[in-house]
């Protein structure tokens, strides 16, 4: 190949309808792409072999069998290749089919030339093994190996990615990994936990609205699908979201548009949708608390996280990352756990996950005065079961002792339930502004919402 070649950006359009070829190929050579043309899997399969491409894009009905069929090759011959395939009108199964199969986005007809577009700019920016690599995610066991080669694979395609885990196993540091080896990671990532918007302003969060479309719009705002157009949006905890939102949802999804409130028409966002929870999102759309067609649409492609107590040597690993960090944040000098703290740490179920671990660590460097940290600098709750929930901490950071401290607990829990929920609504629900006004670190009035049980 020429160097004039190799600077040059090919795409194989594979259709049996020459006027769609024809329409694609205008677009894409007007982009500064050549495109090259086939008629058949047979013979796409030649040109395929002949040279490399930077995108396929595939009808799924072919003369000699299905797209489907050359999604499986390519990925099986041509791995860096993606893949994005033409699907008739309303066929939302054959997309959905085809993203899991390893699609790396669809197009439905008719043709919409702005969507196009915007797939083929996005597949071009790709280069997500060497991005997933890279990325912050700590641990050698072999379920975080696993994790991170899915990120890697999942980062290439446009399918929603629905992230599972308990809660403080790093969801969201998944979903950012993700967002940061996509084709998308120089536009925003948006992440929306959709348990702390009131009902009432859900749909404004969401959406935008428009001046004067209800009492207080004061001026035309921006909805968090606008914020993230081109790029990401995060919905953490999306059991959460009412069944009228999930409405509402279900339809941006489908339609890639939406509504402000309060607006004439509607607007297209190009919006990549990751979404995680700590439940059992199967469970609740066979019990209706979820609606199953969203629950199909968000679960296209669905990446198990691990619990801390199953990645074994992790543990150590991870708690050495936080003593250097928090020794460092704290300047209390160079600390290091006893043998018997780290066997005590392997034991423990970790019901709070890694979160946990960092909270125990953060404490124990912070109130212990000597170098080495021993079992009862941990404060570890010694039979508590996997699952179960951490004891409130006080305003030291400590787990309340039994005897006069224990009478005392739920009335300091109470005083200190009303002074966030204070803040927050102070703050619009603003959790960093939140923080700000009570004087807590982002981290730690999180963990106090968590374990206050405070929506």
């Amino acid at each position: 190949m020429s160097q004039a070649n190799a600077a040059k950006q090919y795409i194989l359009i594979v259709d049996d309808e020459p006027d769609i070829r024809e329409l694609l190929s205008m677009t894409i050579d007007a982009m500064g792409i050549k495109a090259v043309e086939a008629a058949s899997i047979t013979d796409a399969m030649r040109k395929l072999n002949e040279r490399s491409f930077d995108l396929c894009l595939t009808d799924m009905r072919l003369p000699d069998g299905d797209g489907l069929d050359l999604v499986s090759h390519i990925q099986q011959h041509h791995p860096g290749l993606p893949v994005a395939v033409i699907t008739a009108h309303g066929s939302v199964e054959s997309a959905v089919t085809a993203l899991k199969n390893g699609a790396f986005d669809f197009l439905s007809k008719p043709l919409d030339l702005s969507n196009l577009r915007s797939i083929v700019s996005t597949a071009l920016q790709m280069d997500a093994a060497e991005s997933a690599r890279a990325a912050p995610l700590i641990g050698e066991s072999d379920v975080m190996h696993q994790v991170r080669d899915i990120i890697a694979r999942v980062a290439r395609s446009q399918a929603p990615v629905h992230i599972r885990g308990e809660s403080g196993t790093g969801k969201e540091l998944v979903a950012r990994m993700i967002h940061d080896a996509s084709g998308r990671r120089e536009a925003a990532f948006v992440p929306v936990n959709c348990g702390a918007i009131p009902p009432e302003l859900m749909e404004s969060e969401f959406f935008g609205h428009r001046k004067g479309s209800f009492t207080g719009a004061v001026s035309d705002k921006e909805g968090l699908f606008q914020a993230a157009d081109g790029g990401t949006l995060f919905l953490d905890e999306i059991a959460e979201l009412p069944l009228p939102m999930q409405v509402k949802l279900l339809r941006v999804i489908q339609e890639k548009k939406v509504r402000p409130v309060g607006a004439a028409s509607e607007q297209p966002v190009d919006v990549r949708i990751l979404s995680a929870t700590h439940q059992d999102l199967a469970a609740l759309s066979k019990d209706h608390a979820f609606r199953e067609d969203l629950f199909y649409r968000v679960n296209v492609i669905e990446l198990p996280v691990p619990p801390l107590r199953d990645r074994g040597d992790d543990i150590e690993l991870l708690s050495n990352r936080f003593l250097e960090s928090f020794a460092a944040q704290h300047q209390v000098g160079e600390k290091s756990l006893t043998d018997a703290a780290r066997a005590a740490l392997r034991r423990y179920p970790f019901p709070g996950n890694v979160r946990e671990l960092e909270n125990i660590i953060e404490r124990a460097v912070t109130l212990s005065p000597g170098d080495l940290l021993d079992v009862d600098d941990l404060r570890l709750e010694p039979t508590a079961p996997a699952g179960a929930a951490q004891a409130p901490m006080n305003s030291a950071g400590m787990a309340p002792q039994a005897g006069v401290s224990g009478l005392l607990t739920p009335q300091l829990e109470d005083v200190e339930r009303q002074a966030i929920r204070e803040a927050l609504e102070q703050t619009r629900y603003n959790k960093t502004a939140a923080a700000k006004l009570l004087g807590l670190t982002f981290r730690q009035l999180r963990y106090r919402i968590k374990k206050l049980g405070i929506e």
